[in-house]
């Protein structure tokens, strides 16, 4: 498992790249698509919707189920990585590099871990 240390982490398994002190870029762990599986479909979010910290912002399906995808953040949906539409398995491939949604205006976090606390709570899920 790859765990950035530049990176924050919820316990629903997002992750959350600070790109100022109000934008930032969500996507899913390293963890969550390997215990997904191959991932065939992005429901992604839509561009200009608000997001709630510790709500389900949009949902990702896999060969094995369909799972939300919560947000980290409470903001505005910036834009939206339109890649995935066609590329799903990029989330299984590259998971810190696909990010799924870009929220702006941020106002308020979930519960964040770092990388070291977020691998710690892995293994004591598994």
């Amino acid at each position: 498992m790859n765990f950035p240390a530049e990176l924050k982490y919820s316990r629903d398994h997002e992750w959350v790249k600070m790109l100022d002190d109000t934008t930032a870029l969500v996507g899913i762990s390293d963890f969550a698509q390997s215990e997904l599986g191959d991932l065939v479909y992005v429901n992604l979010p839509v561009a200009g919707d608000d997001v709630v910290a510790g709500e389900t912002a949009c949902d990702v399906e896999s060969v094995k189920a369909v799972s939300d995808v919560m947000s980290p953040v409470s903001g505005r949906i910036a834009e939206v990585n339109e890649a995935l539409d066609d590329a799903p398995e990029l989330l299984n491939s590259d998971p810190y590099g696909a990010w799924i949604f870009k929220v702006e205006d941020i106002t308020d976090f979930a519960e964040l871990l770092d990388a070291e606390d977020y691998e710690a709570f892995t293994k004591e899920e598994h």
